[in-house]
């Protein structure tokens, strides 16, 4: 088979490589000179990803059997539109689906307008002074986002818990809405800014494959969002993750992960009543485990995630078969595959990594390759570039480092040893705590609670049901 991949960094390489490995021939559509997919593709061709024109005469040329967008910017900009109208075999979202990505506006509204379990209260602002008129009415603990998906940035939670600090804490969400308007994070969505409930809890993505019926989900994988150790600093797209030796993690039940599933389900199904088009592509359930519902959506993302690619496509043992299915239409039947080993990647990143990543790029990058292969890790390349036989940064994510091992701390203690031989003229960073024993015992810790909390609420019938308290007023539900 003659297969295509549409993207630049470690996704596309973990992807390419499974796919290299089936025997395919593999080619990619990149913005960069990628180290990872110049040594796993057949050919590697520039070209502007978001244009579907440019796409287009490459996939002309090369007359691929199937072609696989891993970029969401690429699906954002229709590019499987395009590709479609000319009669190619795409794996990927329509522009008109993969707005359950795009916008959060589009996926709260979907969500609450079809009643689908694990919602969250929100509402969407087209202007500044909207917004703060809102904030100055709720006095609630909130999450404010850029309604548009942006890579993991502009995202800021405020716990609105102590009464003296209102005012401090008002001030401050206003700011945040003003950040996410003038740094232009959503200009292209007539409804830039987000303010939904805040909620606590462990994160998780389900990514699955579909042809708009059936369904293959893959195994189940948590991200780490935030930069630094401890789940502290600014939201990033991932700064690592994790996958246990089955399908599930150790702290999700099998009920965790069957609500996870019939949530993807029904939205799928939403989808298609509310485009009149069949979802046919990837589409990954970002949950977070909290007292609310339980499994609670926090995004969709309308791709395979990144990192967590990483963790899934190395282990896979029956892409072909899945790709195969795609090709023909129809996943009927087919299940995924996966060996029986745990996995942790973890992203290192060059200093000014997410909030300044023009002071990032431009610098080299050093690897011990056989030492790293004698650990029993490999490099996926994310934001790295070749020029002259060296390796230069980015700007974003540079390097996601993977292993697999007989437990998740096994395979963190292989990763991290790799990453012990990558040097760079420039600082690096990456989060030690992923994949530890302690920060394992911590999420066990905070998933029990959650559901201990979560089936008090179930006895009493406060599933879906929101409390407040209103001075003079009392209780209320909503």
């Amino acid at each position: 088979m003659k297969f295509m991949i549409v993207g630049s960094g470690g996704r596309e390489h973990a992807i390419a490589e499974n796919a290299k490995k089936c025997g395919y021939d593999v080619y990619a559509a990149t913005e960069i000179r990628n180290p990872g997919l110049l040594e796993t593709c057949k050919e590697v061709h520039l070209v502007d990803i978001l244009n579907g024109e440019a796409v287009c005469r490459m996939a002309g040329k090369l007359r691929p059997d199937l072609i696989f967008i891993g970029s969401e910017e690429s699906l954002f900009a229709g590019v499987s539109d395009a590709l479609r109208r000319e009669g190619h075999t795409v794996i990927g979202a329509s522009k008109a689906t993969a707005d359950i990505e795009k916008s959060k506006g589009f996926m709260r509204r979907l969500m609450e307008k079809h009643g689908l379990y694990g919602r969250l209260r929100f509402k969407t602002f087209n202007n500044i002074e909207e917004a703060s008129r809102y904030i100055d009415e709720y006095a609630g603990s909130v999450a404010i986002k850029p309604t548009r998906q942006a890579g993991g940035k502009g995202v800021k939670v405020i716990a609105d818990l102590q009464a003296y600090l209102k005012d401090e804490k008002s001030a401050a969400k206003k700011r945040h809405v003003s950040d996410i308007v003038n740094q232009k994070l959503s200009q292209d969505l007539e409804d830039p800014i987000l303010i939904e409930e805040r909620v606590e809890g462990i994160e998780y993505t389900l990514q699955c494959f579909t042809d708009g019926k059936n369904i293959v989900p893959l195994k189940v994988v948590e991200d780490h969002p935030h930069a630094f150790v401890e789940d502290i600093g600014p939201e990033t797209g991932g700064m690592g993750s994790i996958s246990g030796v089955g399908n599930n993690l150790p702290f999700l039940t099998d009920k965790d992960f069957k609500i996870s599933y019939e949530i993807v389900e029904n939205v799928i199904k939403a989808i298609k009543k509310e485009t009149g088009e069949s979802y046919f592509g990837v589409l990954s359930g970002q949950f977070m485990l909290t007292d609310k519902w339980g499994p609670t959506v926090i995004e969709f993302y309308s791709r395979l995630g990144d990192p967590e690619t990483v963790n899934i496509m190395p282990q896979l043992q029956n892409f072909d078969e899945i790709m195969e299915g795609m090709q023909n239409g129809s996943l009927k039947g087919i299940k995924a595959d996966f060996e029986r080993k745990a996995t942790v990647v973890k992203v290192v990143a060059p200093k000014g990594y997410p909030n300044e990543r023009d002071i990032g790029k431009g610098h080299i990058l050093n690897m011990d390759m056989d030492k790293i292969n004698k650990t029993g890790s490999k490099v996926y390349f994310g934001s790295v570039y070749e020029d002259d036989g060296k390796y230069y940064t980015g700007g974003s994510r540079a390097l996601e480092v993977y292993a697999a091992a007989d437990s998740i701390v096994e395979a963190n203690e292989k990763v991290e040893k790799a990453i012990s031989c990558i040097s760079s003229d420039w600082k690096l960073f990456h989060r030690k705590d992923i994949g530890t024993k302690a920060l394992l015992e911590k999420r066990m810790d905070q998933a029990n609670l959650a559901r201990d909390i979560f089936h008090y609420r179930e006895e009493r019938g406060l599933i879906g049901k929101n409390i407040d308290w209103i001075p003079g007023i009392g209780r209320i539900e909503t």
